[in-house]
């Protein structure tokens, strides 16, 4: 080789050796310090301003279109819990409803009636009103009675007043039989009308003797006749009572109603049993039987 060309070959050598290291422009980074910087997109030159409108509308639309939050529901446990309070709650205000309708029932019944044993404040005081018994001036009675029969039952409503000596009785009796087999039913309805007169009127019993009319009703017939009675109430033993009732029809048909038995007084209310024997024509009798005898018992109100 010869000497010009060893020299042009070190000299070459020599500056690659001295030039500094040239740098890669393919998108890395060749420095730390750079790495720090945020490295923007490229964007057109006067872009950027349309862009953040674009950014805003964008996030607008976005929370436009976000689902509603769902509402907040209570759950069945909460809607149990609150559902028996409400219940809790109805049942103490009914019960409390109840129990004072129940207790000035009890009260006026206890504090009324005609059997008190009440007097004046002083001996030569004049008898309180209720301490009068069978005696007072004016006095209320109502009453139902049910007797079972042979093949049937009857039921008796009573209701009449007593002004001193006179006093008013309408009775309603309903008999209902059947046939041995079940298979037929028949019934017959019985009642009474009565203007009464006490001839005796004392504290201890009062005797009526009654006048009036008395009915019949048949399916295919009503009869009407004149009715006559008499009935007796009398103190037995504090507040139980004694009582006997009569009344007969002699025409158009026959009928008689016979009964005796005893009456507990407790206050207003009145508690009854006894024995009754009623007569009335085989033809018209619901049990095809001209007498029907049985037990009774009731109850009822005097005030």
């Amino acid at each position: 080789m010869s000497f010009p060309k060893v020299v042009l070959g070190g000299g070459l050598l020599v500056g690659l050796l001295a030039a500094p290291p040239a740098e890669a422009r393919f998108g890395k980074k060749s420095d730390a310090s750079e790495t720090s910087k945020p490295v923007h997109k490229a964007s057109a030159i006067g872009a950027d301003k349309d862009d953040d409108d674009d950014d805003d509308d964008a996030k607008q639309d976005e929370n436009q279109n976000r689902p509603a939050k769902p509402p907040k529901t209570v759950s069945s446990t909460d809607d149990c819990c609150s559902s028996s309070a409400s219940d809790d709650a109805a049942a103490i205000i009914l019960g409390a409803v109840f129990e004072l309708i129940f207790r000035g029932l009890g009260e006026a019944i206890a504090a009324t009636g005609t059997h008190h044993l009440g007097h004046g404040e002083g001996p030569d005081a004049p008898p309180d009103r209720d301490s009068l018994r069978h005696a007072v001036p004016f006095s209320v009675h109502l009453g139902v009675l049910a007797a079972p029969l042979q093949y049937g039952s009857g039921v008796d409503f009573a209701i009449g007043w007593d002004v001193r000596r006179f006093g008013v009785d309408l009775r309603l009796v309903r008999l209902d039989s059947e046939s041995l087999m079940g298979n037929s039913h028949e019934a017959r309805t019985l009642g009474e009308l009565h203007l009464t007169y006490s001839p005796i009127v004392r504290e201890e019993v009062r005797m009526r003797a009654e006048v009036g009319i008395s009915t019949l009703d048949l399916p295919q017939r009503l009869y009407v006749g004149p009715s006559l009675g008499m009935s007796v109430e009398a103190c037995l033993l504090g507040p139980l009572d004694v009582e006997a009732r009569m009344q007969v029809t002699p025409f158009p048909y026959r009928q008689a109603d016979l009964r005796a038995g005893l009456a507990l007084h407790l206050g207003s209310l009145m508690l009854r049993g006894g024995l009754r024997s009623l007569f009335l024509e085989s033809e018209l009798s619901p049990t095809g039987q001209s007498q029907n005898f049985g037990p009774e018992f009731g109850m009822g109100f005097t005030f």
